[in-house]
């Protein structure tokens, strides 16, 4: 798999991702932060680094990383992209491991390929990834036997190199379009003078095709040695045991005497400006970024971590200024962005831009630049400081509190950038004792400092992606660099805003009685009937320190639009959304929500109406409080609304131009034989919106409780939330019964349908294959129809991809549902090349067909029941997974116990249930095939 890198064009900065960031205090001396306690770093003899810490989420698991420094960067002339193949080739025989059999071992323990199992390129590293089970030792064991092998044990079978070309050349295929031909054209200009420029990792399809076995071992003999390798290990284990292991299997691995020099590329800042516009047929949308790059500053000091901070909090009150610019009349931009980020290992990068109409780019830029002018000439406010610094130490807090809940793959990923590019790894214990000390000397004069200088760094280099059709009316070079001068002439105010004091709710609301409660203990459920009808489920767990999540279901949705207001309210939980809530807009509101750790959004869908939210236990009442005002008080900022509806017709202009669209409108279109719902959207579908219209179906969706039910699941204690609940949602409105949804009559075709679509200029297809019928979709007849889809993709993976080398990858998703019809859906999908896609066809059908004469192999059901068991280990301590069970059980009607239990469900599939699953839901006589193909008669 390839690590892309991705310019982003927005330049977009978080606040969120200090998270990861070392933080440390204000200190008159300059000093090294510390390594987190909890892990144990060293180095063997040899010079292969480690890392293990024990982490018990999720339990009986440990993540495994072999981190290689070394990527295409230091590829040879004839060895673009071998970087890559050797990674490849990791996973097609080893010194253990003959062609398949690490995936099959793996798969055979419950783990998945692509999930668990999988590996990275990029320009500077390569990184390999395992999830094992740790509850068996000879697990544990065999899992380190992997990790050597990838490190000093790959063959390189001449066999399995031939096959694998074509899986290589398949996923160079999957990356191609308007997009990666763009970026092609900008990387030259943006790492001008650089190795980076002409060693992407994907590599080039002649030398995919062409190159010498010799040529990729030697990239492996040259690069894959003891001081460019660490291993990573964090879980679920005795870290004397995994120390041991490492020592065991890697320190035979012997050290060079000679080798060749690991070179730093190194990307030369522009001396000028420059300017490169690349111009594409099927491009969808128009962007302008701007980068001013510099060598990376130094890293892990107290004096270092808090330039970054005062950098992040700068940029991230600029983005939210640019934010806002998106919700006023005819805004200038569809959306934009501003921070600085690493573009490559040494490399950094101030960028800004915006995402624009067609005609928008003069009028984006300039709209940026203005804001940082503005805050470069007049600075920031002190409110602005205040909320942003009250957002980060709320965040940091929640990390905190959840210190020992800690999934292990956030550890995996600070400890491979440590070993990669010494970044700090303090822990956040420390982390959050510095962000209490340094936040609050953290002064406007120091913002301004950074926002002084954000368009006085360097020679900018501006880079334009727009589709062909607009070539002409596109800005020059000498256009787009005069803007710099003229917003710098520019009279331009200070930032002006106001922030309401106002209470969220004003009204005194008194508790409700709880007129019913039942316990479930099967489920560890209590569900309480409300006064107005209302029912809530409650689950308290232990799962998560900090997490409350919330549920509202209730059927009807769309279903129950009259269809010539279908298309207006469609959007109806959008416009509430971005319109506020009550007294408040949307951007006051967020401003008042500052400090918050709490989310609530509305959605209608086609069968269904509800809220989804998230808080912390401590911000429950505020999440309840939202929750009540999304019911009673919700609003229309026609202003608002305006903005988006206008942003969104500028990003559906070139929608057309896009082949991947044109195949999946028509497989949408095909599937539902034409029905209205299944429109594609288009700039005429959005000129029939009526925001009005949207409000007032949504308040009828809304305006009668009586049909919700709400689930909380999380970090809660009964008692202390069941006033919450008695006040807020005991107070929505009941105004009669509950609805049901309506069957708008979508049905899917009969017989076989077959169309093939002709569009774009790469060579590449895409096949999609989809069997439905009836379904009584009943909990066997699920369990059968999940393990076929699981078990059909195992088959089709080995058949298309290892064996045929026909495609990168190959994906099956099989479902049943009842709403509003039970009803079976068989989804097989796949990229190849075009004058591949009839016999590929062939093959999966070949497969069906032998799944339903002879059943599953004995080895593929053993994968989905022991893959079911791991699983469901880690889904019993997720929060979001018991939310899922209660909320989808009661909306169809079911059990949830029904669902729960595993083990017997397990024991009642037989090769004979999948076997028939096969004959029942993969008809030969009942599909639709749809082929994107490229322009010009058929191969």
């Amino acid at each position: 798999m390839i690590r892309r890198f991705v310019p982003a064009p927005l330049g977009l900065c978080a606040i969120a991702s200090l998270l990861a960031a070392p933080l440390a205090s204000q200190t008159r001396t300059d000093s090294i932060l510390p390594v987190d306690p909890a892990v144990t770093v060293g180095q063997l003899p040899n010079g292969i680094h480690y890392y293990i810490r024990v982490n018990h989420r999720p339990e009986k698991r440990a993540e495994l990383r072999l981190v290689v420094n070394a990527g295409s960067i230091l590829e040879d002339e004839d060895q673009r992209g071998l970087a890559h193949f050797v990674e490849h080739m990791a996973f097609n025989g080893t010194s253990r491991f003959k062609k398949q059999e690490l995936v099959d071992y793996i798969e055979s323990i419950g783990m998945r390929f692509g999930a668990d199992l999988n590996a990275g390129t990029s320009f500077d590293e390569t990184t390999y990834e395992l999830q094992v089970p740790t509850d068996s030792a000879q697990i544990v064991t065999r899992a380190f036997d992997i990790l050597e092998d990838w490190a000093h044990g790959v063959t390189f079978d001449s066999t399995e190199v031939e096959k694998e070309r074509g899986v290589v050349l398949e996923e160079w295929r999957l990356g191609r379009g308007a997009g990666q031909r763009m970026f092609d054209k900008q990387l030259p200009v943006l790492f001008r003078g650089s190795r980076y420029a002409l060693r992407l990792p994907i590599g080039t399809p002649d030398c995919i095709q062409k190159c010498l076995r010799g040529a990729i071992r030697r990239f492996y003999a040259d690069w894959y040695r003891p001081d460019l390798l660490a291993v990573v290990a964090v879980g679920d284990f005795d870290p004397a045991r995994i120390k041991a292991l490492i020592k065991s299997h890697f320190s035979a691995m012997p050290a060079r005497r000679t080798e060749r020099p690991r070179a730093k590329a190194v990307v030369p800042p522009h001396q000028t400006p420059e300017v490169s516009i690349a111009t594409d047929a099927e491009a969808t949308s128009t962007t302008v970024s701007v980068y001013v790059q510099k060598p990376t500053g130094k890293q892990g000091t107290t004096a270092a971590w808090r330039a970054d901070l005062v950098e992040e909090i700068a940029s991230g009150i600029l983005n939210q200024r640019l934010d806002e610019l998106t919700r006023k009349s005819n805004p200038p931009f569809i959306g934009a962005g501003a921070g600085k980020s690493e573009l490559v290992r040494g490399t950094e990068a101030f960028s800004f831009g915006a995402a624009v109409s067609d005609t928008g780019i003069r009028r984006g830029l300039t709209a940026v630049l203005t804001e940082l002018e503005r805050a470069g000439r007049h600075g920031f406010t002190q409110p602005e400081l205040d909320r942003t610094r009250a957002e980060y130490l709320r965040g940091i807090e929640q990390a905190y509190a959840e210190r020992d809940k800690t999934e292990s793959v956030a550890f995996t990923g600070e400890y491979v950038d440590h070993y990669l590019t010494g970044s700090a790894i303090p822990g956040i214990s420390y982390e959050f004792n510095r962000a209490k000390a340094v936040l609050p000397g953290i002064t406007l004069a120091d913002l301004n400092a950074v926002a002084k200088g954000w368009l006085v760094q360097g020679a900018p280099v501006i880079l334009v992606d727009a589709p062909e059709k607009n070539k002409e009316n596109l800005p020059t070079a000498v256009d787009l660099l005069g803007l710099f001068a003229s917003v710098k002439r520019a009279e331009i105010a200070p930032y002006v805003e106001t922030v309401s004091g106002d209470a969220l709710i004003s009204a005194t609301l008194s508790p409700v009685a709880i007129t019913a409660e039942r316990r479930d203990s099967a489920m560890g459920t209590v569900e309480w009937t409300l006064a107005n009808g209302v029912h809530v489920v409650l689950k308290p767990t232990d799962f998560k320190a900090d997490e409350l999540l919330l549920q509202a279901v209730s059927p009807g949705g769309l279903s129950l639009s009259e269809d010539s207001s279908r298309v207006s309210n469609q959007f109806a939980a959008q416009v509430v959304s971005l319109s506020g809530l009550g007294a408040f807009s949307a951007v006051d509101l967020g401003k008042k929500l500052a400090g918050k750790a709490v989310s609530v959004s509305p959605y209608v869908s086609s069968y269904e109406q509800g809220l989804s939210g998230q808080a912390s236990p401590r911000d429950a009442e505020t999440m309840f409080q939202l929750a009540y005002l999304y019911f009673t008080a919700p609003r229309l900022d026609s202003v608002a609304v305006g903005a988006f509806l206008g942003n969104v017709r500028s990003s559906l202009a070139n929608r057309s131009a896009s082949p991947d669209v044109a195949f999946r409108d028509t497989l949408s279109v095909t599937l539902g034989q034409h029905h209205p719902w299944t429109r594609p959207v288009s700039v005429a579908m959005v000129d029939e919106i009526d925001p009005a219209r949207a409000l007032a179906f949504y308040k009828t969706r809304f305006a009668d409780a009586a049909g919700f039910t709400f689930f909380l699941v999380g970090t809660f204690d009964i008692d202390s939330i069941r006033p919450l609940v008695q006040r807020y949602l005991g107070n929505l409105p009941v105004n009669g019964s509950a609805d049901r949804s309506s069957d708008r009559g979508l049905t899917r075709p009969a017989g076989v349908v077959e169309r093939t679509v002709r569009r774009g200029i790469e060579p590449k297809a895409e096949t999609a294959l989809v069997f439905t019928g009836p379904s009584t979709a009943s909990r066997e007849e699920r369990f059968g129809l999940d393990a076929l889809g699981e078990i059909l993709e195992i088959r089709l993976r080995e058949q298309l991809r290892e064996e045929l080398s026909g495609t990168y990858s190959v994906s099956v998703i099989a479902s049943a549902a009842r709403i509003p019809k039970p009803e079976s859906t068989v989804f097989v999908s796949f990229g190849s090349a075009p004058e591949r896609a009839d016999a590929l066809v062939a093959a999966v059908f070949a497969q069906i067909d032998t799944l339903k004469a002879s059943g599953p192999k004995p080895a593929d059901l053993a994968k989905y029941k022991e893959a079911s068991l791991r699983s469901r280990e880690t889904d019993l301590r997720q929060n979001s997974w018991w939310l899922s069970l209660l909320s989808s059980s009661r909306r169809e009607g079911e059990d949830p116990a029904t669902r729960f239990a595993l083990a017997p469900q397990l024991d009642r599939l037989t090769s004979e249930v999948v076997r028939a699953a096969a004959r029942t839901y993969l008809d030969r006589g009942r599909y639709v095939r749809v082929t994107l193909l490229p322009e010009g008669p058929k191969p």
